[in-house]
């Protein structure tokens, strides 16, 4: 298992790829939920990247400074992202 992120200073834009994790089974993308600079890295995530997965709503890939703060609303919970995923 292993993670891919963007670099510090890269912009992202919503639904654009900015890393993958590589499972034993598969590559999955992750998708940029905002736009913005990436201003830091999850970078324990290199050597702990099971925890992308085991603990979703308490580990962070990157961080990113927004250029587009309305993009924000269009963003799901927790509540309603569990609601998706159980589906």
């Amino acid at each position: 298992v292993s993670v891919e992120l963007a670099e510090v200073g890269w912009t992202i834009t919503a639904g654009q790829v900015f890393g993958t994790i590589d499972s034993v089974k598969a590559v999955s993308e992750l998708f940029a939920p905002v736009t913005g600079e990436v201003t830091e890295i999850n970078t324990a995530l290199k050597d702990r990247p099971d925890r992308a997965g085991s603990k979703r709503h308490e580990t962070w890939m990157v961080k990113v400074k927004l250029t587009n703060t309305s993009e924000l609303a269009s963003l799901m919970d927790a509540g309603a992202y569990e609601s998706l995923v159980q589906q």
